[in-house]
């Protein structure tokens, strides 16, 4: 017997569900958003924390260091290329003991709030979805060199 009219094939409706969503994550740029490691309430509770806990004045300008993460040095070498371009100031590209990974660490005096934090972390999540990255590994904070002075911190999301 032969059958020249359309083939129908029956899917579950889970995989009709599935699909679309499966092919939009495919199709994401590199620059899409996605939210930090850290919520924004995180940022804002961490914030009240060292204005209580501590005597920086944090918000003024402070040492903010960030991290990435790769088993590629290569890519953190070109990562922290872009990053000096942007003013940052590259610490060190380290092999992290008993791990494959290294860490690429950059600092730079910078006048933050949680808003501009939390947009600085959705920046550098992109770029390290851009480059490929294993991971932005996050950041961390404190007084700066005696001498310093930032400007306010802006990020791309606000530009």
């Amino acid at each position: 017997m032969v059958n020249n009219g359309p083939m129908l094939i029956h899917f579950p409706r889970a995989v009709l569900v599935a699909l679309p969503i499966a092919l939009a994550a495919l199709t994401l740029p590199a620059s899409a958003q996605v939210a930090p490691k850290i919520s924004l309430p995180q940022l804002e509770t961490m914030f009240s924390n060292m204005r209580a806990q501590t005597h920086w004045n944090i918000d003024g300008p402070m040492l903010w260091g960030y991290y990435f993460l790769d088993a590629d040095r290569v890519k953190l070498d070109v990562v922290s290329t872009a990053l000096a371009s942007q003013g940052y100031r590259v610490v060190a590209i380290q092999k992290i003991n008993g791990r494959e990974d290294y860490r690429l660490h950059v600092e730079k005096v910078e006048t933050h709030t949680p808003q501009t934090l939390y947009a600085r972390d959705v920046d550098l999540e992109a770029m390290a979805r851009k480059y490929k990255l294993r991971s932005y590994d996050g950041m961390d904070v404190g007084p700066p060199p005696a001498d310093a002075v930032a400007p306010v911190a802006t990020s791309a999301a606000s530009r």
